[in-house]
């Protein structure tokens, strides 16, 4: 059965929008209408049509506040318009706004892409957690893409129809390539340890202790380079950061790039000290890569690994002491990177295929139609 199908997202770039992008590839593959609702600018919006998708503007904010009444009211109208058989509904914002416009009117996915309540502190935090337990009432399905994350959400009194279905990666996209041509091309040196991080440059993914650990890293493997790439609201802060370390600090900030292969093939390990997640892209980017892999603790981590590797390559969050050691033990033993980053790359291809995902969320799309909410399409009651 063909489907239409409307994508809500924001934010706009990063992981979730590469995830998006690559459902919309899949479904539009297996002949069914897709259409991507989200905000202007961004990464999603051009490469979601690229890939086959009907764009329909959508502006919203990244974070909650006056404007949700309004973005609820705008989606409202562009679903009664679109008359989709399904919604998914991407990260915290969208979850919003499409469960307040919708209120399981018809069939709704909702995929967290990690807590909003893991983000917040406080009275935010209390508020976000209510929310998620009152709105799990308006979707037939809550796809989250981390054992842990689905763990998450139950141990914070979320009841609802969980299904989890691990992130993937384009296997074909995303493959082992040449170190020294890639360094050549970015203008690297070729015998230079160099450690990677390729993530929104924001709080959430811990450039800040990554920044704070390297000077100590540097004692150890005094030839070693770091790379940050990615662009982001911390973007200033973090060059102030790196400009205050000690000379030679030995950090390249590469701001947002079109294309982060090059810099994963350069790399000798691909670092991501996250404070919260669901389960980070990059990562299985950078393994499918055979580029190994150090990551915080957080959700998706540890199920992303190897298991032979998790005790390597798996630290306490915010931890900037088991963070030094970690990466200046990997940096100063490049064959062993080599020979990590093989198996790593063995474990994803047999686990985290993206066809495996687009499957997996089609037959949960079926299910939600078919067994989740009686209303197949849009009424004029929206």
């Amino acid at each position: 059965m063909n489907l239409t199908i409307l994508h809500v997202s924001q934010p706009v770039d990063g992981g979730v929008a590469q995830v998006v992008t690559d459902l919309v590839r899949g479904q539009r593959v297996a002949g069914h209408r897709v259409l991507v609702a989200c905000p202007p600018g961004g990464r999603l919006g051009p490469r979601a049509a690229a890939a086959g998708a009907e764009l329909l503007e959508w502006p919203a904010r990244r974070s909650p506040g006056a404007s949700v009444p309004g973005e609820a009211a705008r989606l409202r109208r562009l679903v009664h318009t679109a008359a989709p058989d399904l919604v998914h509904l991407h990260s915290a914002k969208a979850g919003l706004a499409g469960r307040l416009a919708l209120r399981g009117r018809l069939p709704t996915v909702f995929q967290p892409h990690a807590w909003s309540f893991a983000a917040a502190t406080g009275a935010l935090a209390t508020a976000s957690t209510r929310w998620e337990r009152y709105a799990t009432r308006w979707a037939a399905a809550v796809l989250c893409v981390s054992e842990q994350e689905r763990l998450d959400g139950e141990a914070a009194g979320i009841s609802a129809p969980f299904t989890v279905v691990p992130n993937g990666v384009d296997l074909e996209h995303h493959t082992p390539a040449e170190r020294r041509a890639a360094r050549l091309s970015l203008g690297l040196d070729l015998s230079e340890p160099l450690a990677v991080c390729v993530g929104r440059l924001c709080r959430q993914k811990g450039q800040d202790l990554l920044l704070a650990s390297w000077p100590a890293v540097l004692r150890r493997v005094p030839g070693a380079r770091l790379a940050l790439v990615g662009g982001g609201p911390d973007a200033q802060a973090l060059a102030a950061q790196a400009r205050a370390l000690p000379e030679p600090y030995r950090v390249r900030l590469a701001g947002e790039v079109a294309d982060p292969r090059p810099w994963l093939a350069a790399a000798d390990l691909v670092v991501l000290p996250s404070r919260w997640e669901g389960m980070a892209l990059a990562p299985l980017e950078a393994m499918a890569m055979a580029r190994p892999v150090i990551l915080t603790d957080v959700p998706g981590a540890r199920e992303q690994l190897p298991p032979e590797q998790r005790e390597v390559s798996l630290l306490p969050a915010e931890d900037p002491a088991a963070l030094t050691n970690a990466l200046a033990e990997a940096l100063a033993d490049p064959l062993e990177c080599a020979r990590r980053g093989m198996a790593a790359r063995a474990w994803v291809a047999g686990r985290h295929d993206v066809r495996t995902m687009i499957t997996r969320v089609s037959e949960l799309y079926q299910k939600s139609i078919t067994e989740g909410q009686p209303t197949p399409r849009v009424s004029a009651r929206i």
